[in-house]
């Protein structure tokens, strides 16, 4: 448009000169000098306009790449966030595939699962320990080492040793994990290997837990002592719940599970009939002792696993 505009005065100006007579014109070289001024001016504008729209377009895209960045941030942290009360497949399921515009869970996740190592592990005399008092706070220092106890628990997780091991919730102060739950291994059958695998291992985690309650007994002068109870068995995993979803684990053998820690002993770590069958043929040694009643299930016989030196050594 300037440009035109510029080609336009140019002609004007030729015209004006070419009909002026030679006493009453102006020499051309000052008609000349303007027609430049002019040019020149447009051209200034012509600059200063493509300046102006450079900057601005530098400037959208340096907004959009922050913005861009901003995004893939809070993408980030919620995958973080959504991964710790999640496993991270069953995250990352929900990230891709199943979430709502609102951010609800749209349809029922869950897995099948033939062989699951289930754990629950209960400190009994904890509760004796909480008091509401204005000694501790009403209360507030007692869960201040409950917390200590619980975080010590979740970090030994971190370890690529204990990778096979989900923790799946904590109740009161008792801990609740299991090994086993992951993509790609929920038909066991056939597979004594990784299911011997998925038994010992939380077995060792149970005795590392036992190291580290005994470390945080010395550092704080307390007494808790924990009791434990495993079982393996199937299980059906998922996820409940539209809003603050929970993974969790369901069957009759978390059942039995639970129970081989209500029935349990304080400092020893019981298990089925079947579950010791599987840690003597990875050479752990068990103690049987006899039938208890247990709720719901009747008479069961039961195990204890003997926890060595060399136990506590390699955990």
């Amino acid at each position: 448009m300037l440009l035109y505009l510029a080609g336009f005065i140019t002609s004007l100006v030729l015209t004006e000169t070419d009909n002026l007579t030679i006493d009453s014109k102006l020499s051309k070289e000052v008609h000349f000098v303007a027609l430049l001024f002019v040019i020149s001016l447009l051209l200034d504008v012509l600059d200063r306009q493509v300046e102006y729209t450079s900057r601005s377009d530098f400037l959208w895209r340096a907004k959009l790449k922050v913005e861009q960045e901003e995004v893939e941030t809070m993408g980030g942290i919620n995958k973080i966030l959504l991964e710790n009360i999640l496993p991270a497949h069953v995250a990352h399921h929900f990230l891709h595939y199943s979430m709502a515009n609102d951010g609800s869970i749209k349809e029922l996740y869950a897995e099948k699962y033939d062989s699951v190592t289930v754990m629950f592990a209960s400190i009994p005399n904890y509760m004796e320990f909480y008091d509401e008092n204005d000694i501790n706070k009403q209360g507030l220092e007692c869960l201040r080492l409950l917390n200590e106890i619980i975080c010590d628990f979740d970090k030994m997780l971190l370890k690529p040793k204990y990778s096979c091991i989900e923790k799946i919730k904590t109740i009161g102060s008792t801990y609740m994990a299991a090994s086993g739950l992951q993509p790609g291994q929920e038909n066991l059958k056939g597979s004594a290997g990784r299911e011997a695998h998925n038994v010992t291992i939380l077995v060792e985690y149970a005795i590392t837990m036992m190291s580290i309650l005994e470390q945080i007994n010395k550092e704080s002068f307390q007494r808790f002592k924990l009791r434990i109870g495993i079982n393996h068995g199937p299980v059906i995993a998922g996820v409940v719940g539209a809003q603050k979803p929970q993974y969790d684990i369901w069957g009759n053998t978390v059942n039995v599970a639970s129970r081989m820690d209500s029935c349990g002993v304080i400092g020893k770590i019981q298990v089925t009939g079947d579950t010791a069958r599987v840690l003597q043929e990875s050479g752990y040694e068990v103690e049987c002792r006899g039938q208890i009643k247990v709720k719901g299930k009747g008479n069961l016989t039961t195990y204890f696993v003997k926890i060595t030196n060399q136990h506590k050594l390699i955990n």
